[in-house]
């Protein structure tokens, strides 16, 4: 007999989304309401503080890391050594620099694997991703493909380069959340970045030009994706 909806919530763990930057956890918290841990219901959390967002009835947790990859490789770390996460599902999401000529501010990167110098993550679910994507932001593009990280913002001519790798993006994050979730325990990880900056639409601040502001909108509107893959994720695997 397939399991029910509830032996599957208790054999699987709560879905973790980890984002780096103040601007990022602002979109997504715009989404829905949040609880943030020790508070009540219905009270946001406090202000200037960093750590996990809680929504109601657990559909997922909010974390904050810091920018950079040792940041969030902590972060991710200590978050998953909280009682009750050895079966999260990790996605990293927020803003990245596309590497593909005609990328615009708005555009989606759905990683297939995230890569940085200690090795390559594999994503999970990236076919249902990629479909609850298009549904929840009707016309927006969706481009897949390696994810790859950095430990500094890219400009220039290494854009191009990290391009030849086959990369289709890059950001400071994603590959180390991954590489940290991964460590010591079998879990679905996925990243999903919003486009903010492009081989055509460099920019330097990403809240005081249209296209910062845009891939904000894009971003606070991809949260019900995130839900349907981690739902996917409590599937009975076949």
């Amino acid at each position: 007999m397939p399991a029910s909806g509830a032996d599957r919530a208790a054999t699987a763990g709560p879905l973790l989304v980890a984002c780096a930057l103040r601007i990022e956890q602002m979109a997504l918290r715009s989404a829905g309401p949040g609880q943030a841990p020790g508070t009540r219901a219905g009270r946001g959390p406090a202000s200037g503080t960093r750590g996990p967002d809680r929504a109601p009835a657990g559909a997922y947790t909010l974390l904050r890391t810091g920018m950079g990859p040792r940041a969030a490789e902590r972060a991710v770390r200590r978050a998953l050594e909280r009682p009750g996460t050895d079966r999260a599902a990790v996605l990293a999401t927020g803003f990245c620099a596309g590497l593909v000529p005609g990328m615009s501010p708005g555009d989606l990167v759905l990683a297939q694997e995230t890569r940085d110098p200690r090795g390559t993550v594999p994503c999970t679910g990236t076919e249902l991703l990629a479909e609850a994507l298009a549904l929840a932001v009707p016309g927006r593009t969706v481009h897949t493909g390696p994810l790859t990280g950095s430990d500094h913002v890219v400009r220039g001519q290494e854009r191009a380069q990290l391009r030849a790798t086959g990369a289709v993006a890059v950001d400071m994050e994603s590959a180390a959340t991954l590489w940290a979730a991964v460590r010591g325990a079998e879990r679905p990880v996925a990243a999903v970045r919003v486009i903010v900056d492009a081989p055509e639409h460099e920019l330097v601040r990403i809240g005081t030009v249209r296209g910062g502001i845009s891939a904000f909108r894009v971003l606070r509107a991809v949260l019900p994706a995130f839900y349907e893959w981690h739902r996917s994720s409590l599937l009975p695997r076949r």
